[in-house]
């Protein structure tokens, strides 16, 4: 019940519900007589959400995040058990090549944790990631058959496919490996200084190699400067985040 009601709080808290929510209320006020009231109420709503959805906004929302840890362009000298992959999104149709199951932040993460591990072939290779639904298999399985299917033998996998949310991954890794043990985690860069906190809590050595970046790309074209639904996805991750490391605070 816990988990249900910590997911239905931060999507009901992301800017796109929060302002149609709002903009009904805006209207009710104007059916009420309070016209002035609910006029102020919908243009507000319509303007923050509006720049929520613009770059240069959303850019400096989660850029700080994506720019916590840099990327581990050389994999450590130090010695290491595992390359640890963290769970995204997985469609499991079997008409599809296992690549393209999975989803857009799953693939990055997963391409990151492969390039680590041919660098250091004799780390596990850790994929985790559960499965909202009781029916359908965790996004580990995906990334296990995608590892599979790219050269990685099934002796150096390790398939962690019960966790629901990253701190339920940190106890599953640290359950396998043992607590102290170092690993290289892998995950969106946005991701990463909440899932740092979450496997330093679980008693782990975490060295970061963020991947999946969705600020500081280019930005010269004109579409950069007009309002869009990627630019409001990227808000949407920086105050998802934020609120993730309020819950870890509360919870460790």
């Amino acid at each position: 019940m816990y988990d249900a009601l910590k997911g239905l709080a931060a999507e009901l808290l992301m800017p796109l519900p929060m302002m149609v929510v709002a903009v009904v209320v805006g209207i009710s006020l104007r059916q009420f007589g309070l016209r002035r009231l609910g006029n102020a109420l919908c243009i507000a709503a319509v303007s923050l959400l509006m720049l929520a959805s613009w770059a240069p906004v959303a850019d400096r929302l989660l850029g700080p995040l994506e720019r916590r840890y840099p990327a581990m362009l050389v994999p450590p000298d130090a010695p290491v058990e595992a390359i640890v992959v963290l769970g995204g999104g997985w469609q499991p149709e079997p008409e599809w090549p296992v690549t393209a199951q999975l989803s857009e932040t799953s693939l990055p993460r997963l391409m990151e944790g492969l390039r680590l591990w041919h660098a250091r072939p004799e780390a596990l290779l850790v994929v985790s990631g559960g499965s909202s639904q009781a029916w359908l298999p965790g996004v580990a399985v995906g990334y296990a058959r995608a590892a599979q299917a790219l050269g990685v033998p099934e002796a150096s996998l390790v398939v962690l496919d019960s966790a629901r949310d990253t701190g339920e991954e940190a106890q599953a890794v640290r359950d396998r490996l043992g607590e102290g043990a170092s690993i290289v985690l892998v995950t969106s860069a946005s991701h990463m200084p909440r899932a740092k906190r979450h496997f330093e809590a679980a008693g782990l050595r975490p060295l970061p190699a963020p991947t999946h970046y969705l600020t500081g790309r280019q930005n010269s074209g004109w579409r950069y400067w007009l309002p869009g639904a990627e630019h409001l996805a990227k808000t949407e991750r920086a105050l998802y985040e934020r609120l993730g490391r309020l819950v870890v605070k509360w919870e460790h």
